[in-house]
């Protein structure tokens, strides 16, 4: 997009909105509702979010604040306490404040962001306000943490001087968080247009007085004094349309193309070649995105593993809205193809090829970005190929078109012919060679987190791509696992994710075994039970009670595909279910690998008889494994 045309397009879209674009003004106080993760104290709490406001040792403050707490060395895990910082015009373009964090040992964007402040903040942000790269943040550096903040509207109440900075848990709703506040859901909502509060993600406002039922914002400044002693009085709040919250919360659109103005003067004032730019904030805090090019892989050796096959390195396009609308019909149901749980995919031809496109809305900014992230640094045979992207209006992500879907519609959809077994062992190996290469070969190592059927895609000459990485996770490389919050789909999560949030490699081997048994069996991971009566079944526990016998031959057969009929190889498809097993252990430690698996499968598919099956495995238990033992 010529820079010019873009900024001018923007800039008459926020006329027609009728949006002042610029803050003025600040006021001294805000308070951030922080969530007390586990092992957190306020010793260490306060020392990142010091501010003008909040020394590191000034615990009395924060005390004043939360009155349910009875001292400074009693703090609960899991609860929410306030904590005052002034709000600042930032750049003249949104309300906020800019912390400093010293950067620990090993630290990530995504610790700063999810665990030290609490959801305060978020990845995209830091990203675009510091010069670190994500994967490469010095130990000893300093990062600028942008907190957002609110003034007030007095077109909506003139009663409240003093807000929150809420970042939404799951399980918050509007209607628990007005009860806990002791608001009204009309205000909330008045106060935060057009935020959908059943998301469960997200930052709010929310209207408060101070802890100690001071009535009125002049008052509050007789808690704060200067270092010489004498009292600071508040600054007045000025903001669009006489007192409204300058930079935040007119309306989603609004937002996100104010902010755009700012991101694009900056992008091109900076001329980072590739870089990505975006304001995408419809949960009132600017979320920016910042992607980097292909270019900036690091080399690989291709010659390290059968996996590697394949790799190839490309550069995502820019399109512009016009360019998608066209191609789609203006995205018209006859072009959609595919629903997921972040977007709409419609088909189209863009520039001679077929293409796969991602309508994603502007809240769903994360999962655009972790796509993003994700696709523009990992390239592979298996892996589903990010073409380029479009962030105008919504987010679009524009992928290659997979001709014949995805393997849960071939396993289960009616109108297909059913796929022979060497097709399914094919798939497999397909599938497994994609998530060797994000396991075990890209810097940082990726963790997909929703391996299933329907996200492995069959191309035209039926072989598999890993697809959808919305909900992909960054760990470093040697790390065994980490804490996050619970996403994915039932049926596929691992014991250890489901009940403690840990986070490896292993999750994705755990939810691989639930597709190989898929292969085998064409059910769904969670198999529903015909008799109202009775209980439905993980498919994982089916195929154990069978496994477990000493000899399972026939009743292994009974949970074949039945349109398979006898043409199978019945110790292949035992090898392939035990193989399944090993991968959905309960202990992760006792898993395979996926390179242990690509070999594994590798051995099966293919048809040299004196194939050295012992020079590959890990372990001596994959090696008797696939010898039958």
């Amino acid at each position: 997009m010529n820079p010019k045309l873009g900024l001018g397009f923007i800039l008459l879209l926020l006329l027609c909105y009728s949006v002042e674009s610029k803050c003025r003004k600040g006021c001294d106080l805000a308070l951030a509702s922080y969530y007390v993760w586990q092992d957190a104290n306020l010793t260490f709490i306060a020392e990142f979010m010091q501010s003008s406001i909040l020394k590191s040792s000034d615990f009395d403050t924060i005390l004043r604040y939360n009155p349910q707490l009875p001292s400074k060395d009693r703090l609960s895990s899991f609860i929410r306490i306030n904590i005052p910082f002034p709000c600042d015009c930032i750049e003249g373009q949104f309300l906020g404040h800019f912390f400093n964090y010293n950067v620990r040992s090993q630290n990530t964007y995504t610790d700063v962001a999810n665990t030290y402040y609490a959801n305060l903040t978020t990845i995209p942000s830091l990203v675009y306000f510091n010069n670190y790269s994500e994967f490469n943040i010095p130990d000893n550096g300093k990062l600028n943490v942008s907190v957002n903040c609110s003034c007030g509207d007095s077109s909506v109440s003139k009663d409240y001087g003093l807000f929150m900075t809420y970042p939404l848990q799951p399980n918050d709703t509007l209607e628990s968080i007005a009860n806990q506040t002791n608001v009204t859901q009309e205000l909330l909502q008045r106060y935060n247009v057009g935020f959908d509060f059943s998301r469960e993600t997200g930052v709010v406002y929310i209207p408060t007085k101070d802890a100690i039922s001071l009535s009125n914002r002049e008052s509050v400044s007789s808690l704060f004094t200067d270092a010489d002693g004498s009292y600071r009085p508040l600054k007045s709040s000025t903001g669009i349309a006489g007192g409204a919250i300058a930079g935040i919360s007119i309306a989603a659109v609004a937002v996100a193309l104010l902010l755009a103005v700012l991101i694009y003067v900056r992008f091109y004032r900076k001329k980072e070649k590739g870089a990505i730019l975006l304001s995408a904030s419809p949960q009132l805090s600017p979320r920016i995105l910042h992607v980097t090019g292909s270019n900036s892989n690091r080399p690989v050796n291709a010659t390290g593993s059968q996996g590697l096959s394949g790799i190839t390195v490309d550069k995502s396009v820019e399109f512009s809205y016009e360019e998608l609308a066209k191609a789609t019909d203006d995205f018209s149901l006859a072009n959609k193809i595919g629903e997921g749980g972040f977007g709409i995919v419609y088909y189209a031809e863009l520039r001679g090829e077929k293409a796969a496109i991602k309508k994603m809305d502007v809240q769903d900014s994360k999962e655009f970005f972790a796509e993003l992230k994700v696709l523009t640094h990992v390239h592979h045979l298996n892996l589903v190929r990010l073409i380029g992207y479009c962030v105008e209006g919504s987010l679009f992500v524009v992928y290659e078109y997979i001709e014949n879907g995805n393997l849960s519609q071939h396993l289960r959809g009616s109108g297909k012919d059913p796929l022979t077994w060497s097709t399914r062992v094919q798939i497999a190996l397909d599938s497994a060679r994609g998530l060797e290469y994000i396991h075990e070969h890209t810097v940082p190592v990726y963790i997909h987190r929703d391996i299933k059927s329907a996200n492995i895609l069959i191309d035209k000459d039926f072989r598999g791509k890993v697809a959808d990485f919305g909900l992909t996770k960054l760990t470093k490389v040697g790390s065994a696992s980490l804490l996050t919050r619970l996403v994915g789909t039932f049926g596929y999560m691992s014991p250890e994710y489901a009940q403690y949030g840990d986070v490896s490699p292993k999750l994705d081997v755990f939810a691989f075994g639930v597709v190989l048994y898929e292969l085998i069996s064409a059910k769904e991971a969670i198999v529903k039970a015909n008799d109202s009566s009775a209980e439905s079944r993980g498919l994982i526990a089916l195929f154990e009670d069978v496994l477990n016998q000493p000899d399972p031959g026939e009743d292994l057969r009974k949970l074949v595909d039945p349109r398979l009929g006898e043409d199978y190889p019945l110790d292949s498809v035992r090898k392939v279910a035990q193989l399944a097993k090993a991968c959905t252990h309960e202990n992760p430690q006792v898993r395979p690998s996926m390179r242990s698996i690509v070999v594994a499968l590798m051995t099966l598919s293919s048809s040299t008889e004196d194939w050295d099956v012992g020079s590959f495995y890990e372990n001596q238990a994959l090696v008797n494994l696939m010898s039958g033992r």
